[in-house]
């Protein structure tokens, strides 16, 4: 078991190590945020699984606070209707649950992102699609191929893995980075 437990150690290591490929990425999906921010914009965050549970934490580190005492931030995590979730799901099918909310919250001055450790989820794909149509900035966060996600996304974060549960632990590593970086450009209270 111990052996198991350092060999699962020793990979996440290495994903941390590999993520230092992507900082422009991160600094720049930062940077975007903080623009959309300061313009009064607000960001859309989805995904499925464990990526859904990543855009709700994302959102609830901007909303309520990170590491600094600092005014709410608006930010949105898609999945947390279930009322929206199950209606829409319902009457329009799985593929749309993200993509009629983008349709219905989303303003041309909003920065979407979507999480999707292949890149190729079909309803993450829809979302970032109409989010594009409507001029929202779009953020991916994704795998090392990026899949459709990589052609879609404004700014694709492809976390150099192919190995799901490594590049969840990235995402949300990258998701606090840029939290962080969100921190230290809003005044303190």
């Amino acid at each position: 078991m111990k052996n198991e437990i350092q060999n699962e150690l020793d990979g996440h290591i290495q994903s941390i190590n590999h993520l230092s490929e992507i900082t422009d990425e991160i600094a720049n999906a930062s940077q975007l945020c903080i623009d959309i921010l300061n313009s009064g914009g607000k960001i859309l965050l989805f995904g499925n699984g464990g990526s859904a549970a990543d855009a709700q934490h994302i959102a609830a580190e901007l909303v309520g606070r990170f590491k600094l005492k600092r005014k709410g931030l608006p930010a949105i995590a898609l999945t947390t209707d279930t009322s929206a979730l199950t209606s829409i799901g319902n009457d329009f099918g799985f593929n749309h649950i993200f993509d009629r909310q983008i349709e219905a919250l989303a303003v041309d001055k909003d920065v979407v992102i979507g999480i999707s450790t292949s890149g190729n989820s079909q309803n993450v794909i829809n979302a970032l699609q109409v989010a594009s149509n409507l001029s929202c900035k779009t953020i991916g966060l994704t795998g090392i191929n990026g899949g459709i996600m990589n052609e879609i996304c404004d700014i694709a974060i492809k976390v150099p893995s192919n190995n799901t549960p490594r590049i969840q632990e990235m995402h949300i590593l990258v998701g606090h980075i840029i939290c962080h970086l969100i921190d230290q450009n809003f005044t303190i209270l």
